[in-house]
């Protein structure tokens, strides 16, 4: 088996990416302290033609050199937004019908697994490092989704977590 060369991957120029058609899923930091984290997110939004990236609270903003690093060019591609307070962006997002869902462990959450979108539009909020998604905006989001886990730490990298999410989500929404 050969490996592909980068020539032969059909990679999408800039200009085409953002005329393609998006996946209807939304990606809100919320309050993300590290860039490469950040940067991360950006990368793995565009591999799967996420919508839009909104930043916020604490979370940086492009053009960073750590954010740029880890996102390979990805803050060109996919739409971002800087917004101070998370609540407000969660608040307008169900105003508009958009299925709002903290990533989160809470009480009554549901698996990644088990999750059927009931709107053609998701948002996925994802949380600081330490503290996670406020509580607020849990309080705020139509539903919790958990990512199962069964090892000691029930605990992954928000990057590592939003790929995973991203990845299902695509499959879900493009189906």
């Amino acid at each position: 088996m050969r490996k592909l060369l980068n020539e032969e991957l059909d990679r999408l120029s800039v200009d085409r990416f953002r005329e393609s058609n998006k996946t209807p899923l939304i990606i809100v930091l919320d309050n993300v302290r590290s860039l490469n984290n950040i940067g991360s997110v950006f990368r793995s939004a565009d591999a799967y033609r996420v919508e839009k990236i909104y930043l916020c609270g604490i979370t940086a903003q492009p053009p960073h050199k750590d954010i740029r690093k880890t996102a390979l060019g990805a803050t060109e591609t996919v739409a971002w937004e800087y917004r101070e307070h998370t609540i407000d962006v969660i608040k307008e997002l169900n105003e508009q019908g958009v299925t709002t869902c903290a990533i989160e462990q809470a009480e009554d959450s549901v698996t990644l697994r088990g999750f059927k979108p009931s709107t053609k539009k998701v948002a996925v909020v994802m949380g600081n490092e330490v503290k996670g998604v406020q509580q607020e905006v849990v309080n705020a989001c139509k539903t919790v989704i958990e990512l199962e886990q069964y090892g000691t730490k029930h605990s992954l990298n928000i990057s590592v977590c939003t790929g995973i999410v991203i990845y299902d989500l695509f499959y879900k929404l493009n189906s």
